[in-house]
């Protein structure tokens, strides 16, 4: 990142990524979440600088290592749902911080074929099903250590 931005040092994530979601833990770039909505196998990866807001505000480098990380929250989801498609994006419509949606899709689940935003009111995991399937996913993403 180039001196005129604010270092990782003050990175906080925003309330409602916090309120929303379980911590996995954090690669060397992104912190890893988990959405708290059951229905939809979903990951958020959050870059771990102030004030970034878009792809294009990381270096070069660090976008390589975004596209990494992102494959390997992909593909350990994958690999934890057996999903039949995988939708990635960045929106920032709700909050502007740079986040990455990383969602696992099944034929037949609550929005299929559209969209998982906006499609009803979000069912929290129950706390022995949360804690099971995020210690699958920490298990499976290479490199992932405490935040």
């Amino acid at each position: 990142m180039s001196d005129s931005r604010v270092s990782t040092m003050t990175f906080a994530l925003h309330p409602r990524l916090a309120a929303d979601t379980f911590l996995v833990g954090d690669l060397p770039l992104c912190r890893v979440l988990l959405m708290n909505d059951q229905r939809f196998p979903w990951l958020i990866l959050v870059p771990r600088h102030a004030e970034i807001r878009e792809i294009i505000d990381l270096t070069a480098p660090e976008r390589s290592i975004l596209m990494e990380e992102i494959a390997s929250a992909a593909t350990a989801l994958k690999a934890a749902t057996a999903c039949h498609k995988l939708n990635v994006g960045a929106l920032g419509n709700m909050v502007p911080q740079l986040h990455i949606h990383v969602v696992a899709r099944s034929e037949g689940d609550a929005a299929w074929p559209g969209p998982v935003w906006g499609s009803g009111t979000a069912e929290a995991y129950a706390a022995p099903a949360a804690e099971q399937f995020l210690a699958d996913l920490r298990h499976r993403l290479p490199g992932l250590r405490d935040a």
